[in-house]
């Protein structure tokens, strides 16, 4: 499973021009699931990205999670993170999960996601998006757990 987390200072999803899910200050991850992947790779995931320090402390280092900010967590689903790109000029989309295991595995995680912290919002699995953020620093890091990883 693949996180592409961004601190952001606000954040939404749109879908057909109608706002379904917003934060302020916190983190947007954009969320793959890969073949192979289960709910310990979700929860795994959701682990690293709740305990990720990537906000400032009062020195200014990154020592801070989003639950020490207070800050909002914004999941949207994107399967084409978990596409091959190494070669060809056309990804290869075989390394994503089925979709009725990627949208089972995006919801459990945002019903994890929602049990731990608050606020909590996300975006619709299968839906066209539109999502509007703006980054903070900018901050950006690729966190993946993959399939048959244990805890």
């Amino acid at each position: 499973m693949i996180g592409l987390l961004q601190r952001v200072s606000r954040a939404s999803v749109e879908i057909e021009n109608r706002e379904v899910a917003a934060i302020g200050n916190g983190l947007l991850v954009l969320l793959g699931v890969e073949r192979g992947d289960t709910e310990t790779q979700a929860v795994r995931l959701l682990e690293r990205l709740l305990a990720y320090r990537v906000f400032p402390d009062a020195a200014g280092r990154m020592n801070r999670d989003v639950r020490a900010t207070g800050g909002g967590l914004l999941l949207v689903p994107q399967f084409t993170l978990a596409a091959d790109t190494r070669k060809g000029n056309r990804p290869s989309f075989t390394p994503a999960a089925a979709p009725e295991t990627g949208a089972r595995l995006f919801r459990y995680l945002c019903e994890q996601a929602q049990r731990q912290h608050a606020p909590t919002r996300w975006g619709a699995f299968g839906a066209h998006m539109q999502v509007a953020l703006i980054n903070d620093g900018p901050v950006t890091f690729w966190l993946q757990v993959n399939p048959g990883t244990e805890r």
